[in-house]
């Protein structure tokens, strides 16, 4: 074998592994941890007859890794080395490495947590930080800690900081091995790329072939990306073009060794991240980087997880120009600008913190963990996010109401699918639906086969979406899957579809016999994957339609669905604010969700105020989550008209709907004058802002018999406000706060509390002759203040200090009024005039 920079750590390793119980090695690509390690540990004899199992994030590196190996041993794949990935698995009694993905050793550990006969666990390119071995490293450390103190854990990352994860397995050694790469020239673009993805990549690659020598790797975010660019590439070149090799993880094994292995002339390699670091690719000195790739992310649209396509952060970024320096100086092309680098992620977001985590929360509790912070978690999953996976798996069944997991959901927990497509495979299975049930779970899970090329105009109108898939399928078998389909059917897609069905058949023994489905039974099915997806129509003949889960939706042009009072909505985008767009959906009647749903459905008594009509109406509703599946009316209690009144008048104009008398106001803002004199003297907070807070327990006892808006606008609402002060205070108020004050004249003129200044007396200045002295209020403590009149009643002072108005004031005022109102008295001598009301004459 050729010698491999990580040889040189072997030793060091091997004792760190006999004398510690983790073990983290720092590598970077091209290092040959992926193959030495394991290697190096079977030949080990400390590890005789101990298997050795290696986690690796994705399927394609697992499968090349075992089977190369495999082949340094010169065996076949499957004997002393072997794999298991989904849906597919090479291992004998003679295995000793298996290496293991997609979930593999999370569900192995829930079968047996002690792991027999398993010396080592080996998690590889954990700096990926994929979900599964987030997982499955809590899973097993808890293991080793618990029930094999003897297991092995080898954590192996490509990433510069390993500590943390050192950190997490009980500070455990860090050996790190050196690199070897060379320098590599890095070009961006000058301004940003314009037009389709694959057409850029090709321009590049095709400059890059004129420019450059050795092999070209190109990252392309996915399978359908390569494969766009490689048909350009191919249709544009001559009997001396390169040769054009996809690598991917869906690709035959003779096609993968022929991306991998070095060709007899310059080769092109167009590939996923899938070569950033778990594959080495011989020959290439140049690299082509798109910039983006595929990531895991929780998809709203059909609540499941999906890849997405997002921009490389920058750790990756440097992965992939690395790949250019493994034989000597090389180049990478960036197809953006520098602008841009500067504005990458340091690194990717871990799927912990990004995914829906309702497989994850089912995996947690077939392990027996309520409290997932007793795990070790190098980012612990968000608490929101964990909480809605709980909530969707007691909707599905998966879990009881205490959190634990059912007999159902340890069935789910041993499908390799997300729990709502486990929930229908389940179900499906169960009750004889389940060839239909594979079908629907492989159309949701794979690519669309549909490419919406349909327009509106050519499309029939169907009851079900998931059902028009499903013949399209089915006539795809007729063909014998070759032949030519109707516009708008992806064979590809069909036949991706086509694979996983089969294989989910096999793993619930369901023989392939294909049954016709019913539009009644895609919904059935359906529903039993999205229970929280059910959903009403909002008025007949119309395409918005309301959610259990309480959110609105209107159907798209996309969905060819009518007119249906009953659906069940299964790609859905937006809707967190006002309705969103329902692109897939399946007709349901209502028999159908009053037995499948009856542990759901439930009569409740609702007696709310109505805006609209201004009155209180009563109702029993039948109720699945937020939609109504029947209704009647009723007669409300007392103390139901009550609250509902209550209700109406703080969620409506509040106070302002109350009937406030010239009295009521007055006597308000008397209280709350005389509450702000003597604030330790207890008098009640007659202010709004308490008043509205308290309506219940001042306003409620007088609320009886009154049902609409017209009937609480004839309420005298000074009686409540009185029957708030005791007879005492309702006697204090009178001497201290009068509603009127006897004037010199012998009038008595009411007085104005305003909201918060001291009270107003408004009286013609002829009627305070002889008066000294301002009148106050409040124990004589606030004197009132003076608005003096003329005789046309204008204000003539304001004052609150009548002796200086009539000793300094009264003499201008005299000399500028009194040829204006020659009628009424003007005396030279006020203190000693007789007060009046009237003119002269009278």
């Amino acid at each position: 074998m050729n010698r491999l920079p990580i040889d040189e750590i072997l030793p060091e390793f091997l004792t760190a592994v006999k004398t510690h119980s983790a073990i983290v090695v720092q590598a970077p690509p091209g290092a040959g941890k992926t193959t030495r390690v394991p290697l190096a540990l079977l030949a080990d004899s400390s590890f005789n007859n101990q298997k050795i199992l290696m986690l690796e994030p994705r399927r394609l590196a697992a499968t090349n890794a075992a089977r190369w190996m495999a082949s340094l041993l010169g065996e076949e794949v499957g004997k002393t080395v072997g794999y298991s990935i989904r849906f597919e698995r090479k291992v004998s009694a003679a295995t000793r490495i298996e290496v293991v993905t997609e979930g593999i050793l999370s569900r192995r550990l829930q079968t047996d947590p002690g792991l027999a006969g398993v010396g080592v666990v080996i998690f590889d390119e954990f700096h990926e930080r994929s979900l599964h071995s987030d997982l499955a490293l809590a899973l097993c450390r808890d293991a080793q800690q618990g029930l094999r103190e003897d297991l092995k854990i080898v954590v192996m990352s490509a990433t510069l900081d390993a500590a943390p994860i050192a950190a997490l397995l009980g500070n455990a050694p860090l050996i790190t091995s050196a690199g070897r790469t060379f320098p590599v020239n890095l070009r961006y673009l000058p301004r940003e790329a314009e037009g389709r993805l694959p057409e850029t990549v090709a321009a590049a690659v095709h400059r890059a072939l004129n420019e450059t020598e050795g092999d070209i790797l190109v990252f392309l975010p996915g399978a359908g990306e390569i494969r766009r660019c490689q048909r350009l590439l191919e249709n544009s070149g001559d009997g001396q073009s390169p040769l054009i090799c996809p690598l991917f993880g869906d690709l035959p094994f003779d096609a993968q060794e022929k991306a991998i292995l070095p060709a007899s002339r310059r080769k092109v390699v167009l590939a996923t991240n899938i070569a950033e670091t778990s594959l080495t690719i011989e020959g290439v000195r140049v690299v082509i980087d798109s910039g983006f790739c595929r990531q895991l992310r929780f998809d709203p649209a059909s609540g499941l997880n999906r890849l997405v396509t997002v921009r490389v952060s920058a750790a990756s970024a440097t992965q992939r120009a690395g790949r250019a320096g493994r034989l000597g100086p090389g180049i990478c092309h960036r197809l953006w600008t520098e602008h841009i680098q500067t504005t990458l992620i340091p690194y990717a977001a871990p799927e912990i913190c990004t995914s829906d985590l309702a497989g994850f929360a089912l995996d947690l509790a077939l392990w027996g963990v309520g409290d997932a912070a007793s795990l070790a978690w190098l980012d612990p999953p968000p608490v929101a996010a964990l909480a809605e996976g709980r909530a969707l798996l007691k909707r599905l069944g998966a879990l009881d109401r205490q959190g634990l997991i059912t007999e159902s959901g340890r069935r789910m927990a041993g499908l390799p699918v997300h729990p709502r497509l486990a929930h229908l495979l389940v179900e499906g299975g169960r009750r004889g639906y389940g060839t239909q049930a594979c079908d629907m779970a492989a159309l949701l899970t794979e690519r669309d086969i549909f490419r919406y090329t349909f327009s509106s105009g050519h499309r029939p109108v169907s009851d079900s979406d998931m059902l028009d898939r499903v013949e399209a399928l089915g006539e795809w078998r007729k063909k014998g899957g070759g032949g030519a389909m109707p516009d708008g059917v992806d064979s590809t897609a069909c036949r991706a579809v086509d694979r996983v069905s089969r294989q989910l058949r096999s793993i619930l023994g369901i023989k392939d016999s294909f049954l016709p489905c019913s539009v009644e039974t895609a919904g059935l099915l359906l529903a039993w994957a999205y229970p929280d997806r059910i959903a009403r129509q909002r008025e007949p003949g119309s395409a918005r339609y309301l959610l259990v889960n309480g959110r609105g939706g209107k159907l798209s042009e996309r969905s060819a669905l009518g007119d249906n009072p009953f659906v069940v909505a299964v790609a859905m985008e937006g809707g967190e604010r006002g309705d969103g767009v329902i692109h897939l959906a399946s007709a349901l009647n209502i028999d159908m969700i009053r037995k499948e749903c009856a542990g759901d459905i439930a009569w409740q008594r609702l007696v709310v105020w109505d805006g609209r009509q201004g009155r209180v109406v009563a109702r029993e509703e039948e109720r699945l989550g937020a939609i109504v599946l029947d209704s009647r009316q009723i007669t409300p209690s007392a103390d139901e008209t009550t609250a509902a009144l209550l209700q109406g008048i703080s969620e409506g104009q509040g106070l302002a709907s109350l009937n406030w008398t010239q009295e009521a106001v007055q006597f308000r803002s008397r209280v709350c004058f005389i509450a702000r004199c003597f604030p330790d003297e207890g008098w009640p907070d007659l202010t709004i802002e308490h008043l509205g807070r308290s309506l219940e327990a001042w306003l409620g006892p007088y609320l009886a018999g009154i049902k609409t808006l017209t009937q609480l606008s004839n309420l005298d609402i000074l009686s409540p406000l009185k029957n708030m002060l005791s007879w005492e205070q309702q006697r204090m108020l009178g001497g201290e706060a009068p509603t009127h004050i006897v004037v010199p004249s012998g009038s008595r003129i009411s007085l104005d509390y305003a909201q918060d200044g001291p009270p107003v007396l408004a009286v013609k200045l002829q009627e305070m002759f002889g008066l000294a002295d301002t009148p106050t209020l409040a124990r004589g403590t606030v004197p009132v203040v003076l608005h003096l009149l003329s005789p046309a009643r204008r204000p003539i002072q304001v004052t609150r200090d009548l002796r200086s108005f009539w000793n300094s004031v009264y003499p201008e005022v005299k000399k500028e009024l009194k040829g204006r109102y020659p009628k009424h008295p003007w005396p030279d001598d006020p203190w000693n005039a007789a007060p009046t009301r009237h003119t002269k004459k009278r």
